[in-house]
């Protein structure tokens, strides 16, 4: 199994860096792609998409990766899983929601890895715990 196409949600959370460093040095270590996703929900603008994009477009040039930026309208679960079919591997942050917080809110993160048409990579940010 080969993962030169990687599709990495981002949504401007510090806490997914360490997921996109992670898909960053999977794509350099497989000579791969990137598709940088943020997903715009009605309530959030469109100029906090490019903010959000910032850091993993900058890292790819750093390392020499190749990287398209995707922004899509939608619920953030739901579009990843559309695109889930068109890659070799989803790399993605997970905020660690615990308790009546994960209850209520849900988890991106899990309802992408129940329903991925392609593997799912989930990393933890440190700073978490």
């Amino acid at each position: 199994m080969s993962f030169k196409n990687i599709l990495i949600p981002v949504d401007g959370n510090e806490l997914t860096n360490a997921a996109i460093d992670q898909g960053v040095a999977l794509a350099k270590l497989a000579n791969g792609k990137i598709t940088a996703l943020y997903v715009v929900e009605s309530k959030k603008k469109l100029t906090s998409a490019l903010s959000a994009t910032e850091y993993i477009l900058e890292k790819c040039k750093d390392e020499g990766v190749e990287v398209t930026e995707l922004i899509e309208n939608g619920i953030p679960a739901q579009v990843i899983l559309k695109k889930s079919s068109d890659y070799d591997v989803i790399v993605m942050g997970t905020a660690g929601k615990k308790g009546m917080t994960k209850l209520i809110v849900g988890s991106v993160a899990e309802s992408v890895i129940r329903s991925s048409m392609c593997p799912v990579i989930v990393v933890r940010s440190p700073e978490v715990d």
